[in-house]
């Protein structure tokens, strides 16, 4: 194909971006902005539920109307991203995301905190995939795609826990409030930063019709989906609400399938699925999302209802899982992607989280934090960010410039949709085993409350046993699925080699025209 190869051999010769890298570090604080309002609002939240007279059946929906505004609207912001250009796309989101926290910190009722949250929900919809998506069309050298993925990978895993630490701060020093607040200095500088540094790749959009039964159909089946295990996890698996909107989000989303493999431009199109490489990352990432999400919440009910450590100590507690994911994700991870195939960073990556959340099972009431919390989180953060760092980069690595929003908006969707299951999936197992310890026990007890301790205890350690299994899953996905070989070589491990070598050709095209 002369065509492809006269675009390959300009692309070797044009210059690099030379603001990329200072485009990264505003790509990077909007990311790790999105990341930590994804738990920095759990710890605020029994504070925010008091001052807003916010009744204990309707809390959920401040978690809830965020989850289902932006798991349901990932793939629409990752096609509005190719169709109106990701920078443009990734400045709208940041603008939009200040005036939603701002909207959120003056909230005086249960209705603006709810529409607040939503509203950052759709916002973050948009900035996600637009972030991602940049640094896959704007690092294209091998080496530098490692070390801008390894930095961005550590902030995807490692965000969520710097959450926990900043929350327990500003609820404990400051005010609630300040927890939506704190996203606003961080949206104005990214978006004046992304203004003025970001050059996008010119001829990388989509300019396609947009596909608007396919983001009906697929806004409406994710939402039901995320739903669905929300409530899942508050209303239980048998109750008839639940029920149906398992089975809304199966025939929405098989309904979509079904559009897509038919529609001339797709909202999603089913070749970014299909590759073996993306989709075992899309799978294997999604149910390490699983594990992890349902740990956040153990062990921050662990440390705080039984050990009784205050909110900031709490998220102090969590920094061996931040050290250990950057440590992984831009140490290991990025010295080691340009020498070795991706699936074997991953699947030993999966094996050694698994192995430190193996250590916390052994919770009870008297844990030595040093002895098992300690290294077991270490092990899940190392782990963690040394798997997370080669999924981020594989995900969108060889897409073709016109899809690589929606191949960003998956990655997003896979780990917002794992995050919803695990939440709810892992909280109804340990809430079974609570209630089964403390039906084999109550005759023997005589403390009701040591009681209650002991059976919630049990419950976690049962919930992460769960978590184990589900990250040795995640591994063996990773082994099976992904055989693409190291980046820069064009190895292949089978059935698709072409995909394999063609991908570092693929990723230079975009940088023709700066």
């Amino acid at each position: 194909m002369p065509k492809t190869a006269s675009l390959s051999r300009a692309a070797d010769t044009a210059l690099p971006d030379p603001s990329r890298w200072k485009a990264l570090a505003f790509i990077a604080l909007a990311q790790l902005m999105v990341v930590l309002d994804a738990t920095i609002v759990n710890i605020a939240l029994p504070s925010a539920q008091t001052d807003l007279g916010i009744s204990d059946g309707n809390k959920q929906w401040v978690i809830t109307a965020y989850a289902l505004a932006f798991g349901g609207l990932l793939l629409f912001g990752g096609r509005i991203a190719d169709l109106w250009g990701r920078k443009r796309t990734f400045v709208v989101g940041l603008i939009g995301f200040a005036l939603a926290s701002a909207l959120g910190g003056a909230a005086q009722n249960e209705a603006m905190m709810f529409g607040s949250r939503a509203l950052q929900g759709v916002f973050g919809a948009l900035l996600a995939p637009a972030a991602l998506s940049l640094l896959a069309v704007m690092f294209t050298d091998a080496k530098e795609r490692a070390k801008a993925f390894g930095i961005y990978g550590a902030i995807a895993g490692g965000g969520g826990a710097v959450g926990l630490i900043l929350g327990g701060f500003l609820t404990e020093y400051l005010n609630w409030r300040w927890t939506f607040f704190v996203n606003i200095p961080f949206a104005i500088v990214a978006a004046a930063g992304a203004y003025f540094v970001i050059r996008e790749p010119s001829g990388a959009r989509n300019r396609a019709p947009l596909d608007i039964p396919g983001v009906v159909l697929s806004t409406l089946g994710l939402v039901a989906l995320v739903y669905g295990f929300t409530r899942a996890e508050s209303a239980g698996w048998s109750d008839a609400l639940t029920v149906s909107m398992f089975i809304a989000a199966a025939v929405l989303l098989l309904a979509f399938v079904v559009t897509e493999a038919r529609v001339k431009s797709p909202l999603l199109p089913l070749r970014v699925l299909t590759e073996r490489n993306r989709g075992g990352v899309y799978l294997s990432l999604g149910l390490a999302i699983i594990a992890m999400f349902g740990l956040f919440l153990f062990l921050t009910y662990y440390l705080q209802v039984v050990k009784g450590y205050s909110p900031v100590k709490t998220g102090f507690a969590f920094m061996p899982m931040i050290v250990g994911m950057i440590t992984g994700s831009t140490q290991i991870g990025t010295r080691l992607m340009t020498r070795v195939p991706p699936r074997l960073l991953m699947g030993p990556g999966f094996l050694v989280a698994a192995v430190g959340m193996l250590l916390l099972t052994q919770l009870d009431l008297n844990t030595s934090y040093a002895a098992v919390i300690l290294p077991g989180m270490l092990l899940l953060g190392l782990g963690m960010g040394t798997a997370f760092m080669p999924a981020m980069s594989l995900a969108t690595h060889g897409i073709e410039p016109r899809d690589a929003g929606v191949a960003s908006a998956m990655v997003n969707t896979s780990q917002q949709v794992g995050g919803a299951i695990g939440t709810a999936l892992l909280n109804t197992i340990a809430a079974s085993a609570t209630t089964a310890y403390v039906a084999d026990h109550a005759a023997r007890a005589t403390d009701p409350q040591l009681l209650e301790l002991q059976a919630m205890v049990s419950g976690f350690a049962a919930a992460i046993w769960w978590a184990v299994g589900i990250l040795v899953a995640a591994a063996a996905i990773a082994m099976t699925l992904i055989n693409t070989g190291r980046p820069g070589t064009g190895a292949s491990g089978g059935a698709d080699s072409a995909s394999g070598a063609g991908a570092e050709e693929e990723f230079k095209i975009p940088v023709v025209a700066h």
